[in-house]
This record gives structure tokens, C-alpha cells and sequence, in this order.
């Protein structure tokens, strides 16, 4: 991860967003050498991933230990 001032990074704000976003590289702002912020590129919510549809097995009580609880007697 690339490092920058606070200083230099105001006084070159948009390119340093540019290149975060063409290299999809984060940048982390400091000030007195301790970061303050880290700026990431933008994910768009098309490019996500789905897990929709991909749960192979589902077991009816994944949960169970098969033993008898108090609270499950009538």
C-alpha cells in the first residue's frame, strides 16, 4: 500500500483518487507519519459475487446434538 501525507494529499486529492481507482490499489493518508485514513477503490454491486443457489445440502437441524433439553419437553 502506497503512503502519503495528509499535505500532499490535499494538494493532490482528485489524481490520487484516480490512481486508487485505475490501480485498485489502496493509499493510506498520514499525518506526522501515523495513517489517518485509508482510501480503497469503489466496489460496484454488479461485480459482487452471488451465493444465491450455490448451498449444495441443508440438513433439516444443522444445530442438534441429539440430546434431549428440558426446554423441549412438553
Amino acid at each position: 500500500m502506497n503512503r502519503v501525507g495528509v499535505t500532499e494529499f490535499k494538494a493532490r486529492c482528485l489524481r490520487m483518487i484516480e490512481e486508487v481507482r485505475t490501480s485498485r490499489s489502496p493509499l493510506i493518508v498520514t499525518r506526522r507519519g501515523r495513517p489517518v485514513v485509508t482510501v480503497h477503490p469503489a466496489t460496484d454491486e454488479d461485480d459482487q459475487v452471488s451465493l444465491e443457489g450455490t448451498i449444495l445440502f441443508q440438513a433439516d437441524d444443522i444445530f442438534s446434538t441429539g440430546e434431549e433439553w428440558e426446554a423441549d419437553r412438553p
